[in-house]
């Protein structure tokens, strides 16, 4: 059975690792966690006067390099001088020369995120006009390439290497200690161990390169790793490999000498083991937890302890189901069900405080029910909750499985014993005959092999523990999903963080413009009532202006009675002024085209702002009216 089960398993293994390597290439490089919600200049405005320096404004801190914030004339020339500083909270500036002339200037930046992610962006705005400009702004990102790709492998391998390491080693202490003295389960939480190690050192190394140039060669680089060592995601992977050099201790410890020892010795041992596991795997926690999402934003003091309590719940419930599989699948030993069942009280535990620690995380990280679904983070959070209800219904199975297992097994350990000193008393009868020491040996060691073998054929043949071994199996596999999902989960940015920026950035171009003006229309739209006192006096002139920038513009003016119907009047004249810069009024007189329709073309204005249109309608020789409102050119 074992034959013929175990190839089966390894490509199981195999798909769903492929899987996860696809959900990870797909992910693309890490979003953005402090998100740009102002600037200053703002994108895509006109100044009539070059700025002095550049400001931008994030919905968190951030972190800056010497390169951080740039300014680039239209042929892509750097124009900015000295080094970015902090303005005031989270508003960061970079000076730039005096004097610059008129064009379009591309304002470039790439930070890292107080959750520790690298964020990176660019916009424009112009001095005096438009122009043409050859700055490509389409490749700026942050996080991508293979750099990024090989961070957030390293990142699913490092939480991988924990699950395994943890709930290995807790499954073991706590649920199967005859566990230590086998080897498939030494083999599982080494492998833990080693993963854990490699996969932090190996973040350590990508860094500085994920979180500036993004190139492999900077891999290597020793002044970029120098840097990161003095950033607070630098300390917590140092601090992880130290608690990591602890943790071989741990190791060491429950793997030797702890099997050996008498009851009453492994008693006591196993409450120091507890106690200082305990310890080791919230500080390993606890790397993460200080670095990441629960390091910022909202309540940080109770997300941080909550989120430590999150990934040793995860650790507990994923870990010692990785374990139970090894059990269940290589171990030679079989596993009692005593042990299955301690285990499945132990998951119980972990599900409540996973719950209980994901329905807090959901609601500090989304803040509302539409970023459900209105944000990636939201959307992504939903595929983990299916899947952790998914793997909730496959351990309700393996409890039902648990229940009904036979312990068939284990009232043959119980009879082993007496089989050695019977071995044994041949042994020690063959010694004292002379040569026949070597044969009762050999008898004995043929005896061993033979219970074995009778083992495994009746635990294999037991209906109830085929059926526990299918179903972790399809737990385990669900798993590996999940653990990618929550991996991508981790480098994507918050749903209450997504919203807020969007929400800054629309009370930003709200505040810009008092009309229905905006960048992306490109065309301004005003429409005013009248009152000219005389008969036939009342109506709704609209003035529309496009593109709404500085330089020429097209000007369309519509005149409609109070029940929508264009009609004609003696005269139109529109006047423009910009109070703030003491310009204009600048006259316009529109032609005439057709029935309550006046357009004129080529209307020059000569800076950005907020203008005031006015508006003077004629209705008859002597009755007439102005009317006005603001609207922000360019």
């Amino acid at each position: 059975m074992t034959q013929t089960i175990t190839p089966r398993v390894r490509t199981l293994v195999l798909l769903l690792l492929a899987a996860c390597g696809l959900l990870l290439t797909t992910a693309g490089p890490a979003s953005a966690h402090a998100a740009l919600t102002g600037s200053d200049p703002q994108q895509g405005v006109v100044v009539d006067k070059a700025p002095d320096q550049v400001s931008l404004t994030f919905s968190e801190k951030v972190a800056l390099s010497n390169d951080s914030l740039r300014v680039l004339d239209p042929k892509g020339k750097a124009v900015q001088q000295g080094k970015p500083f902090e303005v005031s909270g989270t508003t960061y500036g970079i000076k730039v020369h005096s004097g610059l002339p008129d064009g379009t200037y591309t304002v470039t930046y790439q930070v890292v995120s107080a959750d520790s992610h690298p964020v990176a962006g660019a916009y424009t705005f112009s001095v005096g006009a438009p122009s043409t400009t050859s700055v490509s702004v389409s490749g700026e990102t942050a996080g991508g390439g293979v750099v990024g790709w090989l961070y957030g492998f390293g990142r699913y391998m490092s939480y991988a290497g924990f699950i395994v390491l943890v709930g290995g080693a807790a499954f073991v202490l706590g649920c199967w200690q005859r566990g230590a003295g086998v080897k498939p389960m030494q083999r599982l939480v080494v492998g833990g161990w080693l993963t854990l190690t490699s996969s932090t050192l190996l973040l350590l190394l990508l860094r500085g390169s994920y979180t500036s140039s993004g190139k492999v060669g900077d891999v290597f680089d020793l002044d970029l790793l120098g840097n990161v060592l003095q950033t607070k995601a630098g300390a917590a992977l140092v601090s992880r490999l130290l608690l990591l050099a602890a943790a071989a201790l741990f190791i060491s410890v429950l793997f030797g000498a702890y099997d050996k020892r008498e009851d009453e010795e492994k008693r006591d041992l196993t409450f120091g083991l507890a106690i200082g596991g305990t310890v080791v795997a919230a500080g390993l926690a606890a790397s993460w937890a200080m670095a990441e999402h629960a390091s910022v934003g909202l309540q940080a003091g109770i997300a941080m302890p909550v989120d430590v309590v999150h990934l040793l719940a995860v650790a507990t419930w994923l870990g010692g189901l990785t374990a139970l599989l090894v059990a269940l699948y290589r171990s030679d030993a079989p596993i009692e069900s005593a042990a299955v069942r301690r285990f499945s009280q132990v998951a119980f535990g972990s599900v409540v405080a996973l719950i209980a620690t994901g329905v807090y995380q959901s609601w500090r990280q989304l803040g509302s029910w539409s970023a459900f679904t209105g944000t990636r983070y939201g959307q992504l959070l939903l595929v983990k909750i299916g899947l952790v209800a998914l793997l909730v219904g496959i351990a309700f199975i393996s409890r039902r499985w648990t229940a009904q297992l036979a312990d068939t097994v284990v009232r043959q350990n119980k009879r082993a014993p007496q089989k050695e000193r019977v071995a044994a008393s041949a042994s020690g009868s063959g010694k004292s005959k002379g040569g026949g020491s070597k044969r009762a040996a050999q008898l004995a060691r043929q005896q061993a092999a033979m219970d074995t073998a009778r083992q495994k054929r009746t635990r294999d043949a037991d209906p109830h523990r085929f059926g526990l071994r299918r179903s972790v199996l399809a737990e385990a596999g669900v798993a590996v999903v999940l653990l990618a999902v929550t991996t991508v989960l981790t480098q994507t940015e918050p749903g209450r963080t997504e919203e807020d920026a969007k929400a800054a950035k629309a009370a930003s171009s709200s505040s810009s413009s008092s009309s229905s003006a905006s960048a992306g229309s490109g065309a301004v739209t005003l429409d005013m009532s009248f009152d000219t006192g005389g008969a036939d006096g009342k109506g709704v002139v609209t003035v529309d202006v496009d593109p709404a920038r500085v330089g020429g513009n097209e000007m369309h003016v519509y005149v409609q009675r109070p029940n929508g119907r264009a009609f004609d009047i003696p005269e139109v004249k529109v006047a423009l002024t910009l109070e703030a810069k003491k310009i204009g009024p600048l006259a316009i007189t529109p032609d005439h085209i057709t029935t309550g329709h006046w357009s004129a073309s080529g209307v020059q204005i000569p800076m950005a702002g907020d203008w005031k249109i006015a508006v003077t309608v004629r209705t008859s020789d002597i009755d007439q009216t102005t009317v006005s409102k603001n609207a922000q050119i360019g």
